[in-house]
């Protein structure tokens, strides 16, 4: 079983938020960004993907692939059932996150549904079913905001993220699918920093080609590099969630303004009363308690707000956690 560390050094944490702005990036463009060795980047990060602290693994943009329909649960559970369904969510594979929220009988999850025959499958079949769950809510995501994405704790500068991950381009027309894309998909799900020789490997082909296509899916925004770390590791020990509900007029430039921050991990505009679900991990509850008044109260367009802490994380990235 592997074992995640408990606490980081300085040295591990900033190569961590480098490898969660650029989950690919060679050895070399880690050591030169953080003005270290190579080989002190290897003696250090080889071992956090050893144990599993680190794992690198992608995420579908669920906007390039028409059939699948992606919704935010908010679920209900009996307080001593609330593990045992987390744990139920988690080993879907539709799953892409799963947390334990608020006052410990709540669920958030997010699932990459397999078309509307599926969707109706889990609301109106398989939660109705589970007699721990008491009642839940489904959110469509209408648009996700990627600039979220480039969340690294603070842990860089400026400068050391536009060099290690320069600014992300418009989305462009996706290519058109290949038959080897599965292949490809599976296997950097398993592992993000998989060789293009074992890419090539698993999906019959040339490392060239697979270098070429894993280049045109990403500048496409079919798949999305990601890194899956406790974000404790790094130093945020104050996790929420967000529920914004924003006047339609003010939608786009809300999500966008809030997307922008660097405390914001995750920001998609969402069906239902709350219309824009935020992902927050500030350092602690001051921070958490700023951001509130300082990012979230000059904006003029948000009605209401539903703040809940993350008590703990289950599933993360589409993986699910070691710890938990």
């Amino acid at each position: 079983m592997q074992i995640m560390r408990q606490a980081l050094d300085d040295t591990e944490r900033r190569i961590a938020a480098a490898l969660l702005a650029s989950p690919r990036a060679s050895w070399r463009d880690v050591a030169r960004c953080l003005g270290l060795s190579e080989r002190t980047v290897v003696r250090r990060a080889a071992p956090l993907y050893a144990d599993g602290t680190l794992r690198a693994t992608i995420v579908r943009n669920p906007a390039r692939f028409p059939h699948l329909i992606p919704i935010a649960l908010r679920v209900r559970c009996r307080p001593n059932k609330i593990r045992q369904v987390a744990h139920a969510l988690a080993r879907r594979t539709d799953t892409v996150w799963v947390d334990i929220l608020g006052g410990g009988d709540e669920i958030s999850s997010v699932f990459f549904l397999d078309g509307p025959e599926a969707r109706n499958t889990l609301l109106l079949r398989d939660l109705p079913a589970t007699d721990a769950v008491g009642s839940w809510t489904a959110h469509t995501l209408l648009r996700v905001f990627p600039t979220a994405f480039r969340w690294t704790a603070g842990l860089l500068s400026p400068e050391e993220l536009a060099e290690l991950d320069p600014a992300p381009t418009p989305p462009t027309a996706p290519p058109a699918p290949l038959g080897i894309d599965t292949a490809l998909i599976t296997a950097l799900t398993e592992d993000g920093r998989a060789t293009y020789t074992d890419l090539a490997r698993r999906a019959d082909t040339t490392a060239l080609t697979a270098r070429r296509r894993l280049d045109a899916l990403v500048r496409g925004h079919v798949l999305r590099l990601a890194t899956e770390v406790d974000l404790a590791l790094l130093g945020a020990h104050a996790e929420a969630l967000l529920w914004i509900a924003v006047r339609p007029g003010a939608l786009r430039e809300t999500a966008q303004t809030l997307s922008f921050h660097p405390q914001v991990r995750f920001c998609a505009a969402t069906t239902g009363p709350a219309n824009l679900v935020v992902a927050l991990a500030a350092t602690d509850l001051d921070a958490l308690y700023t951001f509130l008044t300082d990012a979230v109260g000059p904006l003029e367009g948000i009605t209401a707000i539903d703040t809940t802490p993350l008590l703990a994380t289950v599933k993360r990235t589409g993986l699910i956690r070691h710890s938990s």
